[in-house]
């Protein structure tokens, strides 16, 4: 049995090396009109709507507070609000929630408090905004330039140097564009 467990461990140890050295997704450029960010229940914020967010560059990010992945990217979002809100960066957290205890809005909440989260998060519970923008992942970063165009998207973890420069760029660009 010592052995059997012994074997199985190496054979994990393996396959999370592998998974772990995996060609990253590559960032991608995206076109069209932005989906709405409308949901029924925000935290640090009151409800936001893209309309009102024209002139402004809006990272929406999909994740959920017990990811492993999600918590992972959370630093360089912090990073980011904090160095680019000034310039007009908005960042729009959708928590949407994988398991059922990641429902309770309280839970959301005490980890957003706890984390220290200051940028305003939609709850989709029921994965409205996650349907419209048809993502199918945690972590998911899209970016949405002054005039309401998509223009970006990543998926998962890494490319932050790549999505930091888009956001730069974005902010750049003029409103006119």
């Amino acid at each position: 049995m010592k052995r059997q467990l012994g074997i199985l461990a190496i054979i994990l140890a393996l396959l999370f090396g592998l998974i772990n050295h995996l060609p990253a997704r590559q960032p991608e450029q995206i076109s069209g009109n932005a989906p709405s960010i409308s949901a029924a229940q925000w935290l640090n914020s009151k409800p936001l709507d893209l309309a009102e967010l024209k002139n402004k560059v809006v990272m929406v990010e999909f994740w959920t507070y017990g990811c492993y992945n999600c918590k992972n990217v959370e630093p360089y979002l912090k990073s980011w609000y904090s160095r680019y809100r000034e310039q007009g960066l908005v960042i729009v957290a959708v928590h949407s929630p994988e398991f059922a205890h990641e429902r309770v809005i309280n839970n959301v909440r005490r980890y957003v408090s706890e984390h220290d989260i200051q940028y305003p998060v939609a709850i989709d519970n029921d994965f409205a905004v996650w349907k419209r923008y048809n993502n199918h992942y945690w972590p998911a970063m899209y970016l949405i330039d002054k005039q309401g165009r998509l223009r970006y998207r990543h998926i998962g973890e890494g490319a932050y140097r790549q999505t930091e420069k888009m956001i730069q760029t974005l902010l750049a660009e003029n409103n006119s564009r």
